[in-house]
């Protein structure tokens, strides 16, 4: 590692409005000595769709959205940092279950384990922010040592923040 460098960041993003602009988190973290890799839920990924390749050249990896396959080689180095942004609803629950069916959920549980630092910010909207099973899921996530940051005010897309998830992996 580049004595620069802070180390591997893996930016994991889920399906929510704020994924559109991911590019600004890649540049800041890029800025801040991250090597930043991207890695998208299937549905981001579809929402993302044609930017997929200019991610990719921002990063410098592969944007990653599949398991590889049994015996291929990893494309990506191991993580040092993880920032899940934006948390949907969904990953949020099925993240504090234990669930790994997409490569996405199966990364950010298997972080737990390694004790990888992690920053997330839930993105959901009013009637989900209210329901039972989302406060439950942080509370079970922040126990585990995850670091969960309040969203609201909920923001728009293009101020999401991006410069809070980064300074409190710093």
């Amino acid at each position: 590692m580049d004595i620069n460098s802070r180390g591997v960041l893996y930016i994991v993003a889920g399906a929510a409005p704020p994924v559109a602009r991911v590019s600004a988190l890649i540049a800041a973290a890029r800025r801040r000595g991250w090597d930043a890799c991207l890695i998208l839920t299937p549905t981001a990924a579809r929402w993302l769709g044609g930017d997929l390749a200019r991610l990719a050249e921002a990063t410098g990896h592969p944007v990653r959205t599949d398991y590889k396959m049994p015996g291929e080689p990893d494309v990506l180095p191991p993580a040092d940092a993880m920032a899940v942004v934006p948390a949907t609803f969904n990953m949020i629950n099925q993240w504090a279950a234990g669930i790994s069916d997409t490569l996405a959920l199966g990364l950010i549980n298997e972080a737990i384990g390694l004790d990888i630092p992690i920053v997330t910010v839930p993105c959901v909207n009013d009637p989900l922010e209210r329901h039972p099973a989302l406060a439950a899921s942080i509370e079970r996530l922040r126990g585990a040592g995850v670091t969960v940051l309040d969203p609201r005010p909920r923001p728009e897309p293009e101020a999401f923040p991006w410069d809070q998830v980064l300074d409190t992996l710093a």
